[in-house]
């Protein structure tokens, strides 16, 4: 079957698995989140496969979880996103390197810097994921004693986004001239100074830097919130959607492309991809025993753990065999919480059970043989579910090179995913367009 749609996918990295069980699994690398050659022939992999993006998660603080919890988890460190994706960009080609970079807890100047240095050091394969961070350890990390109110992060999102991309508009695309007989580096007249003042930030710029090889790089953002589709729609250009189903795939994509409409965007410049858990098997049965192996791989203090950070709450003190207590609003990140407690009602899951989905991984999985998981991928992309997704690996490299080797064949032979690049930066090869600059009119 052949498609004039064709998906997208990300690898999302943290910098490895997001499983809590990974590290431990057979023929894994339990020491790959600081293995820089086992990171690099994972890219190189990604990048034979002809991937969208590495996505690299990142954490301003080791979990808010017990130590019991954080001794068993590998997820809970790695290494600096541009430290990393900086020198990944010298071994690759063709990737996009996105990396998660915090409003709340970070100064713009420096996100703006950063992320169009990468874009230069790349060649234009810099994305930007705009996250307001929802941990509270993270606040006591930059000197204060409580993280910002949810919906006040997000307002400083939004002003935050717009001084990062006013300072990477700073230079005209040809203010470089670089004039060595009369001695002239640069065109002032091509200089912009933004002089932004707002209720959150105050930054003179310009940014002492060119501007980014895509203008902007791409801007990435993972909220589900209705804070966080409402920034989506008007800022992002992928977003990394938690959908569970395809039924609530489609709402979402429905959801935030019906925003971006409302507000003048063409919802083709937003692409919608879910994170998705991706296992395969030569059959059915054999996939099923091996995330069952996995999440077994899983210790309850872990996953008790990250049930309370999910929660926002701490459910640690009642009968792990009894159902979920009611749960009060609190201060974390709601989508995450309202996914939890719905999977709960759902599948009439005991706290004991919950624990073990939410620590080893509770959401979208396509576990299956090559054909079958590019049946649900297909049927996602053709019933607007989504444009792609960001996928995560069981356990790597396994996890990986199954991915690699066999399911993209199959999704190439049925004409929905690429079997060359489309472009050098990560803008063409994911259909976006490269954004004017908005005080000047020399662009190319």
């Amino acid at each position: 079957m052949s498609s004039s749609k064709q998906l997208k996918l990300g690898a999302f990295m943290r910098p490895v698995s997001i499983h809590t069980g990974a590290w431990r699994y057979p023929g894994a690398l339990p020491d790959a989140n600081f293995n820089f050659p086992a990171l690099k022939q994972f890219i190189q992999k990604l990048e034979q496969g002809k991937f969208d993006a590495f996505f690299m998660a990142d954490h301003l603080a080791v979990l808010n979880m017990p130590i019991n919890a954080l001794k068993r988890s590998h997820t809970v460190t790695s290494f600096e996103p541009f430290t990393l994706l900086s020198a990944l960009a010298s071994v690759t080609e063709h990737i996009g390197l996105v990396a998660t970079a915090s409003t709340t807890y970070d100064a713009p100047f420096h996100i703006a810097r950063r992320f169009a240095s990468l874009d230069h050091i790349s060649g234009g394969r810099a994305g930007w994921n705009i996250v307001t961070t929802a941990n509270p350890d993270a606040a006591l990390n930059f000197g204060l004693e409580e993280e910002m109110e949810h919906d006040e992060r997000y307002r400083r999102a939004r002003e935050f986004y717009d001084v990062v991309t006013g300072l990477w508009d700073s230079f005209a695309d040809d203010a470089f001239i670089r004039d060595v007989e009369a001695g002239i580096y640069f065109d002032p007249a091509k200089l912009h100074v933004l002089h932004h003042k707002g209720k959150y930030l105050s930054v003179r710029g310009p940014l002492n830097i060119a501007r980014p090889v895509q203008g902007w790089p791409v801007i990435v953002q993972a909220g589900a919130s209705e804070a966080g589709r409402q920034l989506a729609a008007e800022t992002a250009e992928a977003v990394f959607a938690p959908a569970g189903n395809l039924e609530a795939g489609k709402a979402l994509f429905a959801d935030i492309k019906g925003r971006a409409q409302a507000i003048g965007r063409d919802p083709q410049s937003i692409k919608i991809l879910p994170g998705a858990l991706v296992i395969v098997g030569e059959t059915v049965v054999q996939a099923r025993a091996k995330r069952e192996h996995l999440d077994s791989l899983v210790h309850y203090d872990s996953g008790i753990a990250s049930l309370n950070s999910a929660l926002g709450y701490d459910v640690s003190g009642f009968n792990p065999d009894d159902s979920l207590p009611e749960i009060p609003q609190t201060n974390t990140g709601r989508s995450s919480r309202e996914r939890v407690v719905a999977l709960a009602q759902r599948e009439k899951l005991t706290i004991r059970q919950l624990a073990q989905r939410v620590g080893s991984y509770g959401g979208l999985a396509f576990v299956g043989t090559p054909k079958t998981i590019a049946d649900e991928m297909e049927q996602w992309l053709l019933s607007e579910g989504s444009d792609g997704f960001n996928i995560m690996f069981p356990f790597l490299p396994e996890g990986l090179n199954d991915f690699v080797d066999k399911v993209i064949p199959e999704l190439q032979q049925r004409g929905i995913f690429r079997k060359e690049y489309e472009g050098k930066t990560l803008r063409e090869n994911l259909g976006l367009t490269r954004p004017a600059n908005r005080f000047f009119q020399s662009d190319h």
